[in-house]
């Protein structure tokens, strides 16, 4: 137990790091982005990732299935179970590669039709595709070993190799975007990276593994070994498709419904709660693959005592992300890009709703994952037709605020009210109640710490418009109300709390 602490918090401690070093280079190069390569551009780039998101649908549920099957073998050392996984993943990885070559290549042809009134050159906009795909298929065919990382809680080599490559990346597409405002080198050097990142963290994995002999031409004979991988990987499948189309399809939506304008505008907000998110990330993320080990090895009691710390934690920081991103999001925009760039505040708050829901469901899905259920597809193909349906009948409508109403309502539907239910039933073997009965205190007392902060702090006589100086007065002074009021709440109310406290000071 005390490995996978030890584990999970130096993951955290390098997560922390990198997240400072990366902040500044990510608003920083967007301004200088925005203003030398063209809203247009910026907004492209956007599209494209999520036109490539949906051909990466074919690999969804392979490695979170590949993942699951790890947990076992790397807690007993068993090299040649481990060699054995690896060499399935990567022959699934490249039969998955070539389809998504062809299929990318397929996609392209249309691009005449899609980008008709993109108001770009089709050069530019093929030679972005076509970089981007092929960085994207360096991870089928080369970089698949990467997984043996993430499931042995080494995710802080990713971060301290690969990191390190990709801030020298942005540093230097900054450097030449702001000399050479050029389109082309922007896209080259994104896809030279690319590369160079790979080989980098190829190379750490055969210094941190010797042993490590991965077959990919016997793998086809093994995944006949190892059948239960194929079964679960149907199953998780179905969840990433719905997954992705709630987080990762936005951009396209928007720029179907609205505007590849928009698509760059909603960008900003999105850069803006990602980076935040992803300084709590940092420290919740490092325990996933410790919940699995958790799972392998722990009596049940134990099991529930831990989650309910890791959902006190979840839900404190979905807490802190909701006011912090609601108080200070708009000002910080306004100095940032300029007032232009401020969205309607009802797509505002609609985001914080949507940014509470998916933080704070992290732990059920945690141990969803470590107990390996993924057998209710129906919940899965649901959420799909909800979401799908209230974003195409709302969009057409609204905008972007109806594309968020269909997220969030098919979130509240299946997230937040079916998950818990089948973790209950099929992981932990408890009554549902027993649930509900803590979690809601959870949500009354975010309510409440979120609410009676933000009105308090808009009470204060600093006007965070005025310049960037009054803005970080306002934002730590905001903070400094925030957490007088949240932290004693949480501790005194909500179940879990004192002793996920408690294991934080004293590791």
């Amino acid at each position: 137990m005390a490995k996978r602490i030890h584990k999970s918090i130096l993951n955290a401690k390098v997560n922390l790091v990198f997240y400072f070093l990366s902040l500044f280079f990510a608003f920083f190069s967007r301004k200088i982005f925005l203003d030398c390569l063209g809203v247009d551009f910026i907004g492209l780039t956007g599209t494209l990732g999520n036109i490539l998101g949906y051909l990466n649908l074919a690999e969804l549920g392979i490695s979170a299935s590949v993942g699951y099957f790890l947990f076992k073998p790397l807690q007993s050392n068993n090299r040649e179970e481990i060699q054995e996984i690896l060499s399935v993943l990567g022959f699934l990885y490249r039969k998955i590669g070539i389809i998504i070559l062809f299929a990318g290549i397929s996609v392209s042809l249309f691009f005449p039709l899609i980008f008709s009134k993109a108001g770009l050159s089709f050069y530019i906009i093929y030679f972005s595709f076509y970089s981007f795909l092929g960085s994207a298929l360096i991870g089928y065919f080369i970089n698949f070993r990467q997984i043996l990382l993430s499931a042995d809680q080494k995710n802080y080599l990713v971060a301290i190799y690969y990191q390190s490559a990709n801030l020298c990346k942005i540093a230097l597409q900054i450097f030449l975007a702001y000399t050479y405002k050029n389109l082309f080198v922007w896209v080259f050097v994104e896809f030279l990276f690319g590369i160079i990142g790979c080989i980098i963290l190829n190379w750490k994995i055969n210094k941190e593994y010797p042993w490590l002999n991965v077959n990919i031409n016997n793998g086809k004979a093994l995944l006949k070994k190892y059948p239960n991988i194929t079964g679960k990987t149907r199953q998780i499948f179905i969840h990433k498709i719905k997954d992705f189309l709630l987080i990762k399809s936005d951009e396209l939506f928007i720029f179907i419904f609205v505007s590849l304008k928009m698509v760059a505008l909603y960008g900003n907000y999105l850069i803006i709660f990602s980076k935040l998110i992803s300084l709590f990330n940092s420290i919740t993320n490092s325990i996933g693959a410790s919940v699995g080990n958790l799972v392998a090895e722990v009596h049940r009691p134990h099991i529930i005592n831990v989650f309910w710390q890791i959902t006190a934690l979840h839900h404190f920081v979905a807490a802190t992300l909701c006011y912090s991103l609601y108080n200070f999001t708009e000002p910080f925009i306004y100095h940032w890009l300029g007032s232009s760039y401020i969205m309607d505040h009802n797509i505002l708050i609609l985001l914080v709703i949507f940014i509470y829901i998916t933080n704070s469901r992290n732990s059920v899905d945690n141990f969803n994952y470590a107990y390996g259920l993924y057998a209710d597809v129906w919940s899965a193909w649901a959420e799909l037709i909800i979401n799908i349906s209230i974003t195409i009948i709302c969009g057409l409508k609204w905008g972007i605020i109806g594309i968020l109403l269909g997220k969030i309502t098919s979130l509240l539907l299946i997230v937040v009210i079916w998950k818990p239910c089948y973790l209950y039933h099929s992981g932990f073997k408890e009554p549902i109640f027993n649930y509900w009965k803590s979690v809601t205190r959870n949500y009354i007392v975010s309510l409440i710490a979120i609410i009676i902060p933000t009105c308090l702090t808009r009470l204060l006589p600093i006007d965070p418009y005025q310049n960037i100086g009054t803005w970080v007065l306002y934002a730590l002074s905001g903070m400094a109300i925030y957490f007088v009021i949240s932290i004693p709440s949480y501790c005194i109310c909500v179940k879990g709390t004192k002793d996920c406290l408690h294991r934080f000071i004293h590791k």
